[in-house]
């Protein structure tokens, strides 16, 4: 494969094209009643003991509103109904791994059934405007604009350092 600055990668005999795409990622922000926003602390990989929005891939074939429920059902053992799409970022921090994140606003429909995946190994509600140490800065991005009265956010750069992933 030839790889075309900016472009797909194509072979030179064929010409078949190769598509390289990002991921794509949701995450559901349920807030309680004080405006806190539910984080999960990750609990293995590269962003062991940092915390994020609790968040997944979409599998293939997926609905991303799917997707969104049945992570979030996963990590925290709560089922969600989900609102509007409050943020979509593109997710450059590691770079060997590209991703388009997509939040939504979400609301408890049950309570945590306490069976989850292991991905997290806490959760609990914070302050969008002092949060613990985060593993993403799109996150970051997206709990200040709630801190600021925003309920969607546009896309814009991180600031802050942010741990990159051990390998």
């Amino acid at each position: 494969m030839q790889q075309r600055p900016g472009r797909r990668s194509a072979c030179p005999s064929c010409g078949y094209g190769l598509y390289l795409g990002p991921i794509v990622g949701v995450a559901v922000v349920l807030r309680d009643a004080a405006g806190q926003v539910l984080l999960g602390k990750r609990a293995h990989g590269a962003y062991s003991g940092l915390w994020c929005i609790p968040c997944g891939y979409v599998d293939w074939g997926e609905d991303v509103r799917d997707a969104a429920i049945r992570e979030m059902l996963e990590e925290t053992g709560i089922t969600v109904g989900l609102g509007e799409v409050i943020a979509v970022h593109s997710n450059f921090h590691n770079e060997k791994q590209p991703t388009v994140g997509i939040w939504f606003a979400g609301t408890v429909s049950e309570d945590s059934n306490g069976e989850t995946d292991g991905e997290l190994s806490a959760i609990g509600y914070f302050p969008p405007d002092s949060p613990p140490p985060l593993a993403f800065p799109t996150d970051a991005i997206v709990l200040a604009n709630l801190a600021s009265g925003g309920d969607s956010v546009r896309d814009q750069g991180a600031t802050g350092s942010f741990p990159q992933p051990r390998a």
